[in-house]
């Protein structure tokens, strides 16, 4: 069973000073969620501080799932759980089979489709611990998204492939920045009718402004689309089986994929040579940068917010989803590289 703690209390029952005091107890609230996951963690684990990062053999994210109402983050979370084994099977958001996601606890969320409360978990993928908020995206519960973002290290944000940017989704982009939360974006939908990344990341460098691109290709669109192509290594990746668990690495891409790849492989370099200066060298003497130089570049202009790598899947459709946690991984920071900032009420 998967251990939930709702930040926050139900909307219904908060007058306006509560929702100034909840606004208020932002950290202590998370805080608080934070030692019962240490808990859970170390009755299974005893003698592990699951919240230190003490062990240097073992990675920590702090990491929110934000974006427009719709977009499919709790259909993300859903599927992060099932392949990381917090839970065993996936059920519908919209609790059509009488169970509903995990992270929507209430009836009223199951019933609607919707996320009202932020709601925390913690799964373990590789070598790595990631605590996980998932948010709302309806305007109505903004300040939902806009504590947790207070408290994160690191961000997901997602978009619909047909829609692209949002009106929620400028909000979301305001509060990350506000607080200066590296993110990576994660285009989700591909499978439906319409879908266009290319568009999306359009919409992401004009509406948002930011310096995204692609770190993946989509092998097919629609109906066809079965995996990605990663543009660093040049691997494909087919997701097979019921649930999208089996997933099949191709040494190759296909060959109708190649002139693309190597289309967006050059953008995404001179994307990164605008922020990073030693890209930006071996861009300029006309070498081809190795994997291991576009990684750590990546991850040093992601963490200091000059830089958004590009997902691309169908989290209903579980395709996508493994490669989006190993990119977690790669390029979001960890506690100790971000510099948080509180005020000090005594002064």
């Amino acid at each position: 069973m998967t251990s939930l703690f709702r930040v926050g209390s139900s909307p219904a029952s908060l007058g306006v000073q509560g929702r100034i005091f909840r606004a208020q107890s932002t950290i202590q609230s998370v805080n608080y969620a934070s030692k019962v996951l240490s808990n859970t963690f170390n009755k299974f684990h005893p003698g592990y501080r699951f919240m230190s990062s003490a062990e240097a053999s073992t990675r920590h994210r702090n990491i929110g799932i934000s974006a427009h109402i719709d977009s499919g983050k709790t259909t993300l979370t859903e599927r992060i759980l099932f392949y990381t084994g917090r839970i065993n099977s996936i059920h519908d958001v919209r609790g059509k089979d009488g169970v509903g996601a995990k992270m929507d606890s209430m009836e009223l969320e199951r019933e609607k489709g919707i996320t009202i409360q932020s709601a925390a978990t913690f799964c373990q993928w590789k070598d790595a611990h990631i605590n996980i908020i998932d948010t709302p995206g309806h305007v109505d519960f903004t300040i939902e998204v806009e504590r947790a973002l207070r408290v994160l290290d690191g961000g997901v944000l997602v978009l619909c492939g047909v829609s692209g940017v949002q009106s929620q989704s400028l909000t979301v982009d305001r509060q990350m920045k506000r607080y200066n939360v590296p993110r990576v974006a994660f285009i989700n939908k591909l499978d439906r009718q319409g879908a266009n990344p290319w568009k999306v990341i359009g919409d992401l460098r004009n509406q948002l402004k930011l310096n995204a691109a692609a770190v993946q290709i989509p092998i097919g669109l629609e109906g066809e689309h079965t995996g990605v192509v990663d543009l660093l290594t040049g691997k494909g990746f087919l997701f097979n089986g019921v649930k999208g668990e089996d997933v099949e690495v191709l040494e190759q891409m296909p060959p109708d994929m190649v002139e693309l790849a190597e289309e967006k492989r050059l953008e995404l370099i001179e994307r990164l040579a605008d922020a990073d200066d030693e890209i930006a060298e071996i861009f300029l003497m006309e070498e081809d940068p190795s994997i291991e130089d576009l990684k750590a570049a990546i991850r040093r202009q992601t963490i200091a917010c000059n830089f958004v790598p590009v997902f691309m899947g169908s989290a209903f459709k579980n395709k996508g989803v493994q490669p989006l946690l190993d990119g977690v991984l790669d390029y979001l920071p960890e506690p100790i590289e971000k510099e948080n900032y509180a005020l000090d009420r005594k002064n």
